[in-house]
């Protein structure tokens, strides 16, 4: 356990280990994230994998909210299929306030990992220990022709809100190609895993602030500048390794579009 573990942390973390262990459907206890990466503070999330036997999984499953309720002073919880992991439970609890991930898995899921877990409490220590370190660890980094396949649709679809005035839309777009696009190339510019935007401030992966140009204000010419901040930062970090089929008349094609709105709407060039 890390030595600077907060208490409200610590508490936690002491109740969920005794519900698995009480609990004979389930094998194991894991925990991943910060507590294993470091960085760990009063504001981290606590991220548990509890590995269910086999026979039990689908009653596991089906009674996984009253598990998460048994345990003091939930909120709410809701399940992850918005991030594509339906094994997942995400968790509120407080006061004071602790977000809480709860994935069930089967052990035969340890052979594929993204990374190697801590063990908080297993029956079989030996085993589950045996199969953490014999999976394979993979971040699921994208390659280069992900994201170029992906850059400019999401980046004219940006421009085509500007262009109604949806701007609001247009601002949420821009925050999602700095989450799935620009905070992992920084990431892979460095070598390291693409972790989205997470602690790029901390890690000073963006160390001439260059993405703020990409955080727009609620008007037109804000919006515009934003879109071609988030062309010109694209470019610099495709090219730390280019895709092998580069998009046909990118960016030269959006940026004609974006004057053609421009020169429409009459809104004012930067």
């Amino acid at each position: 356990m890390p030595s600077n573990l907060p208490q409200a942390h610590a508490n936690f973390l002491e109740r969920v280990r005794n519900a698995v262990a009480s609990d004979n459907r389930l094998r194991a206890l894991l925990i991943g994230g910060s507590y294993i990466h470091g960085g760990l503070d009063e504001h981290s999330d606590l991220d548990f994998v509890i590995v269910v036997n086999d026979e039990s999984y689908a009653d596991v499953m089906a009674t996984r909210l009253a598990f998460a309720n048994a345990l003091p002073d939930l909120v709410n919880a809701f399940t992850g299929e918005h991030v594509g992991e339906p094994r997942l439970l995400i968790c509120l609890y407080g006061p004071p306030l602790l977000h809480i991930d709860l994935k069930f898995v089967l052990v035969s899921d340890l052979d594929q990992q993204i990374e190697r877990r801590a063990i908080l409490f297993a029956r079989e220590p030996a085993e589950i220990e045996a199969r953490i370190q014999a999976g394979e660890v993979a971040w699921p980094n994208h390659p280069s022709e992900w994201f170029e396949t992906r850059a400019w649709i999401w980046l004219h679809y940006a421009a085509t809100k500007l262009a109604r005035g949806e701007l609001y839309e247009a601002i949420g777009m821009l925050a999602f190609f700095r989450e799935q696009v620009l905070g992992p190339l920084f990431y892979r510019r460095a070598g390291k895993n693409q972790r989205g935007v997470r602690r790029l401030e901390a890690l000073g992966l963006d160390e001439h602030g260059r993405l703020a140009a990409t955080m727009a204000e609620n008007n037109p010419s804000s919006v515009q500048g934003a879109i071609e901040a988030s062309i010109d930062i694209y470019m610099d970090l495709r090219s730390d390794d280019p895709p092998p089929q580069p998009t046909k008349a990118m960016p030269e094609l959006l940026r004609d579009f974006i004057q053609n709105v421009i020169s429409r709407s009459r809104v004012e060039p930067r």
